[in-house]
């Protein structure tokens, strides 16, 4: 099981946080032009002499590409593995994607999927923190603030710049969890851009983040799973990657309720601190009795994982059974 002594380290990086302020995210619409003819015009002429006939046909417009997925194909799995870092700009607790120049960060994604590639197709992913779990409840009573549009937007582009893979990881606090990834449609919509849930800050009523785990259940997973399937059928997308991290195993109640959705690829990624034996018995515990269609997911920590230990090699972590499908570093 996780190392609890280590978790209130973590914690406090909360207040840091929720002092950063945080802006809302915002969206707007357009509007599409009308028919500009006059009323009245005659119809354009077909071209050539007057009764001339044309025995040609009209050459056809080349089929419409299908969106697919940065590194090719529409489908994640079993063709990629996922590897890549989470974080937030200004809250380096919160995770190593937070700190340094962007690019770098991702130069460094691409070495670390390759690493992890072991026969499969590397994609790296950039994991933003989109949603950010706070210690005080803020205006709206929600204990939680959502990063600005204009990050979100730096963090697409560098993802489309680096051929990877974005996830919007939300810790909803007292926020409905769904709400939260509605409120990321405009994002959701691109096909190189996913979700991951952050269920452990996500609070009952009475509940503040950092004094006790939070949980979510299987039916509310596959709500968001079916919102999720919805996007990719109504804009034809490749398939969405949709990941949620557990810490223990009450974060996650009822699991077997979870029911898979058309073009989502559900990921448990097991989350928890400590030494490479602790996090081993973690992981069998959280991957007992797998739901079906469920793919795994492995989470590291580069410091607090090494506070009196080590961090686990790569060659380790692939050697974990079922093989985790996505790594990720914090």
């Amino acid at each position: 099981m996780l190392d609890s002594t280590a978790e209130p380290g973590r914690r406090s990086a909360l207040a840091v946080t929720a002092a950063a302020g945080l802006s809302l995210l915002t969206a707007c619409a357009g509007t599409a032009d009308g028919d500009a003819s006059p009323r009245g015009a005659p119809p354009p002429r077909a071209s050539g002499t007057p009764g001339s006939r044309t025995s040609s046909s009209p050459t056809p417009k080349p089929a419409k590409k299908r969106p697919e997925l940065p590194r090719g194909g529409r489908e994640l799995f079993p063709r990629h593995r996922l590897a890549g870092y989470c974080g937030l700009p200004g809250a380096a607790a919160l995770g190593r994607l937070g700190t340094g120049e962007l690019d770098q960060r991702a130069r460094e994604i691409e070495k670390l999927a390759q690493t992890y590639a072991a026969g499969r197709e590397p994609l790296p992913v950039l994991e933003l923190l989109a949603v950010v779990a706070n210690s005080s409840a803020g205006p709206d009573g929600t204990y939680r603030t959502r990063t600005s549009a204009d990050t979100v937007r730096r963090f697409h582009k560098a993802a489309q710049k680096h051929r990877a893979l974005l996830l919007l990881n939300i810790q909803p606090g007292r926020a409905s969890a769904l709400a939260e990834v509605k409120a990321l449609r405009e994002w959701l919509v691109h096909p190189d851009v996913g979700v991951a849930l952050d269920p452990e800050w996500e609070m009952g009523p009475g509940e503040k983040p950092g004094d006790s785990y939070g949980s979510t259940d299987g039916g509310e997973l596959t709500e968001i799973a079916r919102y999720l399937s919805g996007l990719v059928r109504e804009h034809d997308l490749p398939e969405k990657a949709f990941v949620f991290h557990q810490v223990a195993t009450s974060v996650v109640e009822d699991q077997h309720a979870f029911r898979p959705q058309p073009g989502v690829a559900a990921i448990k990624c097991a989350d928890g601190i400590g030494s490479p034996g602790l996090k081993r018995g973690t992981w069998n515990d959280l991957v007992r009795n797998l739901p079906s269609g469920m793919h795994t997911g492995f989470k590291l920590f580069y410091d607090e994982d090494t506070e009196g230990s080590r961090l686990m090699t790569h060659k380790e972590v692939l050697a974990l059974r079922p093989q985790p499908e996505y790594v990720m570093y914090e």
